[in-house]
């Protein structure tokens, strides 16, 4: 081939991890090159939940209510559809909640803010061969018939499951085979539930509705006679509609299905989300059941991790080193959630027996223990991920205060030194770091950080934390965690 298009990073994926990373690095002056097979969006709605913590992640980036306007906010969540439900009002954010909104929907905001960003998306472009060099990643691939190829300094894997850019690379897929299947299907309904949702759970299987709007509700049946059918037999109206006559006693007037699939319990992670120039992001880098909806979730937050490290390193504004804690922070994320799906996949597909039920009737008792409800829904929700490293380096002459080193920070209210209230968030859009001096003291403050990577802002916390007692400067990361809390270091 004789020519390559170039770009600094190429993508391939135009799911919501591909789209969202190719946004954050769009967001630090990056050109930008999304591979896409697909020649246009998805339409079914596939993923329906998009947790707190990802709108938090959205909000840092100024474009949250784009998604909350078309979505409804559910303040409660589930662990393996227990009855006692997840509760999301203790969590320190202004985003408690889960919003309900069509993995379509998402996509296609997700792609109007790339494109407004100027993100170069290729639909229709098939990779077929990827290649690393010494300087670089080279893609070969076909559109419309037509030999292409791009090349740039990193490629990005959010090619989902089954990821070639995973296999290309050489990264094993560890864990485990599907065993069982669920159903699911997107339907219409002349007689739903008289509540809209319903969620039950007997020894007859398993059943939760879920309302799309007008007549359209998402089905997912659990039928213990047809668990062990593969994914790749198609799913028919028939076999859903008795599955859940089987369960409930009636298939509530479903008719007209627009989308109808299996889905399972296979459970993998890649073996590391790094092979020198190429990474690995979102499905292409873990597989699970997806219960608790979180995997699309993840995805993004892989997203976001990777994506201002990669922007510091390709800006010249870090050591290419920073790259390794892609891997570091976020396999142990990936690993804990294949962890928390695999313990929901066998409380939700081991119960259809009087043992079973009485396991899930002792653990949905065990949430109404504030502690343990409250730990789940930080985990399901990504609000409790916190990482145990600094990355912006020394503070020599200064105490850390290492309770805070890693947690994720709501929206403060800061007040200026004028006494004019700023929203922290509003601060942090675009891209960089923020270094808050809070106090006089913490004025002399200053990272071993690249100046033009940091936003330096005089503030105090309005109404401020009683945690933060004792802190002179808080350094936060471009996405929103704590790299680190410092006091002037009388020792």
């Amino acid at each position: 081939m004789k020519t390559y298009i170039k770009s600094d990073v190429i993508v391939i994926g135009a799911g919501p991890t591909g789209l969202t990373i190719a946004c954050e690095l769009r967001l630090a002056g990056l050109r930008v090159a999304v591979l896409e097979r697909r020649s246009a969006p998805v339409a079914q709605s596939r993923a329906l939940t998009m947790h707190g913590r990802t709108v938090e992640m959205l909000a840092l980036r100024g474009v949250a209510e784009r998604f909350i306007g078309h979505g409804m906010k559910i303040l409660t969540g589930h662990f393996a559809s227990l009855d006692t439900r997840l509760d999301f009002s203790g969590i320190d954010t202004a985003f408690p909640y889960t919003l309900f909104i069509p993995q379509s929907m998402t996509e296609h905001l997700l792609e109007a803010w790339a494109v407004e960003s100027g993100v170069a998306l290729y639909r229709g472009t098939v990779a077929e061969q990827i290649a690393q060099t010494k300087n670089g990643v080279l893609v070969k691939g076909t559109r419309d018939g037509k030999s292409l190829g791009f090349s740039a300094p990193y490629l990005i894997g959010a090619d989902g499951a089954r990821s070639m850019v995973r296999e290309t690379a050489g990264i094993a897929f560890e864990g485990h085979a599907a065993t069982r299947t669920v159903m699911m299907g997107d339907v219409h309904m002349s007689a739903p539930p008289p509540k809209g949702a319903l969620s039950l759970e007997s020894e007859a299987g398993g059943l939760m509705i879920v309302p799309m709007g007008g007549d359209l509700y998402r089905a997912i049946v659990i039928n213990p006679e047809r668990m062990h059918v593969p994914v790749s037999e198609a799913l028919t109206q028939e076999e859903l509609s008795a599955s859940m006559r089987q369960v409930a006693g009636q298939d509530f007037g479903m008719h007209e299905p627009l989308w109808l699939s299996r889905f399972s319990n296979e459970s993998r992670l890649a073996e590391r989300y790094r092979q020198d120039r190429v990474f690995l992001v979102g499905d292409a880098a873990h597989m699970h059941f997806p219960a608790g909806g979180q995997g699309m979730n993840v995805g993004m937050q892989d997203a976001m991790n990777l994506g201002w490290k990669l922007a510091g390193v390709v800006n010249g504004l870090v050591s290419e080193s920073l790259l390794d804690s892609y891997h570091a922070e976020r396999h142990e994320v990936g690993a804990a959630l294949v962890q928390n799906t695999m313990a929901q996949s066998s409380l939700l597909l081991n119960s259809f027996d009087p043992e079973g039920q009485a396991l899930r009737r002792t653990f949905s008792a065990l949430l109404k223990l504030p502690a343990l409800n409250h730990t789940l829904a930080q985990d399901l929700s990504g609000f409790g991920i916190a990482y145990s490293a600094p990355l912006g380096g020394s503070v020599g002459g200064w105490a850390p205060v290492p309770e805070w080193t890693g947690r994720r920070v709501p929206d403060w209210p800061l007040l200026d030194r004028q006494g004019k209230l700023l929203s922290l968030y509003t601060l942090m859009q675009d891209g960089k770091w923020l270094l808050l001096r809070i106090t006089e003291a913490g004025a002399r403050f200053t990272p071993d950080l690249d100046p033009r990577w940091v936003t330096i802002v005089h503030a105090a916390l309005d109404r401020r934390d009683e945690r933060l007692s004792g802190v002179d400067a808080v350094l936060l990361r471009p996405d929103g965690h704590v790299d680190q809390a410092v006091r002037v270091d009388i020792g």
